[in-house]
């Protein structure tokens, strides 16, 4: 199983290369601890005033922190740990229905031969992308 997994891997790799796609993966956790450790500093050097100021400047430094950071979506995929690997085979195997192949570059022959098929891989992935990843997406450069 675990090759079958690491093929339609490959095939969404290769997809989101040749789509020049690229995503940025949403870090609220990072923002928000930028900006209650300037408020909770601000406190601790200016009191309540302090709380004001550190709070709205760790707010501005966290979310410049947490924006435009995108990345090729390929380097996104091959970082997936398994349980989320496996939901995305489940989608992409769906859309593949009985298709048959016996490695990684046929797969990938008979899905960039077939347009419909192509672009409903590449929809599934982009499904993924944006609702389980919660990733904002980017084409080209």
């Amino acid at each position: 199983m675990a090759p079958r997994i690491d093929d339609v891997m490959r095939l969404c790799c290769e997809l989101s290369a040749h789509e020049q796609i690229k995503v940025a993966v949403k870090n609220a956790t990072k923002g928000a601890l930028v900006a209650g450790g300037s408020a909770f500093v601000g406190a601790l050097l200016a009191g309540p005033p302090g709380i004001a100021v550190g709070g709205a400047v760790g707010g501005l430094l966290g979310s410049w922190l947490t924006s435009g950071q995108f990345r090729p979506l390929p380097q996104i995929l091959m970082e997936l740990p398994p349980s989320q690997r496996d939901r995305l085979y489940q989608d992409i195997v769906a859309i593949l229905g009985n298709l048959d192949w016996t490695d990684a570059a046929q797969l990938i022959a008979l899905v960039m031969g077939n347009a419909t098929l192509q672009q409903q891989v590449t929809a599934a992935l982009l499904n993924y992308v944006t609702s389980e990843l919660k990733a904002e997406v980017r084409y080209g450069d």
